[in-house]
């Protein structure tokens, strides 16, 4: 047995692998061009091999045992070396091509990630770009996709790779038309009197969490717009019909035309993380690093661009009205 594998060692490896990261032995075959039974054998003689139970198997679910998730590791390291050798020899890392399927949320998307495209495009053209916009927690592994950017308070434990790429945070807006009136709030319980207009976010609470650095304010707010993407409600709000939270990317031009205002500038939400996601460090081919290493060379710079805007028009934390 043990002569037998050794000539098929690093695709068995490549199988266990697939099967951690995909969850089930169906699709590791789906991905790898071969038949569960197949993929199945070859974890199998792999576990002959090393005298080891590597996976716990049942109906539902696989998990991977202490001796497993030891292995699985070591098996990362060794197929990354294998594959970048041979990216080194074939000189295909100067060469990147074949399909592209990357993944962003719909208006950060918009401002952050679609203006990088033609870039990319125009320095690898033999590259094909398929570029989807989603508001929730992607499934790499079943879309195809081989990076999103997604956004949230708290990351699921999902089992891709994450990457955090900067934050951001959302702040409370309105048309002056609307301020004008129904009057301007001047604390956060004031909320509860006015018009609010929600943004239904998968990776946000739906509550409103407000902090000014020392506390935090729970609200629930109602009113007339609900939306789960942020232009439903930025438009809601430019047409005076109450205050938003919306992410500081979606109103910053707003404000500078002035066509919204901040409402409880002291008080924004807790920060909101900006995540490159991947499906797995193993088989990252060029054209995927190179798109990885294009948003991370971008979009923090352009994050703190637009930071810039809100630290600059922050009131001081002594300017005080008096009564």
């Amino acid at each position: 047995m043990r002569k037998n594998l050794d000539n098929g060692l690093l695709h068995a490896m490549s199988a266990l692998v697939r099967v951690v990261d995909a969850g089930s032995f169906t699709a590791a075959g789906a991905q790898m061009h071969l038949t569960t039974a197949q993929i199945s054998r070859l974890v199998s003689e792999l576990e002959n091999r090393l005298q080891s139970k590597l996976l716990h198997r049942t109906t539902r679910k696989l998990a991977l045992t202490s001796v497993g998730e030891q292995y699985v590791k070591d098996a990362r390291t060794i197929l990354d070396l294998v594959a970048q050798a041979e990216n080194n020899v074939a000189g295909i890392s100067t060469q990147p091509a074949g399909r592209l399927r990357v993944m962003c949320m719909t208006s950060f998307g918009n401002r952050y990630v679609v203006p990088l495209v033609p870039k990319f495009c125009a320095r690898f053209p033999r590259v094909n770009l398929e570029y989807s916009a989603s508001q929730y927690v992607p499934d790499l592994l079943a879309g195809g996709v081989d990076v999103s950017v997604y956004l949230s308070q708290h990351l699921p434990d999902s089992g891709m790779i994450a990457q955090r790429l900067g934050v951001t945070s959302a702040v409370l807006c309105a048309a002056p038309k609307y301020l004008a009136a129904q009057g301007v709030p001047k604390m956060p319980r004031e909320l509860a009197k006015h018009a609010c207009l929600r943004l239904l976010n998968p990776s946000i609470s739906s509550n409103w969490e407000l902090s000014d650095g020392k506390t935090l304010e729970i609200l629930s707010p109602i009113g007339p717009v609900l939306g789960d993407i942020p232009e439903v409600v930025l438009q809601g709000a430019l047409g005076g019909l109450g205050i938003a939270l919306l992410p500081r990317y979606n109103v910053v031009d707003a404000l500078k035309r002035g066509t919204l205002v901040r409402v409880l500038p002291r008080w924004q939400s807790p920060e909101i993380g900006v995540f490159l996601l991947t499906p797995s460090r193993h088989f990252v081919d060029v054209k995927t690093r190179e798109w990885v290493e294009l948003l991370k060379q971008e979009i923090p710079a352009a994050l703190a661009r637009d930071a810039e805007y809100f630290e600059d028009a922050q009131p001081k934390a002594r300017s005080r009205i008096k009564a």
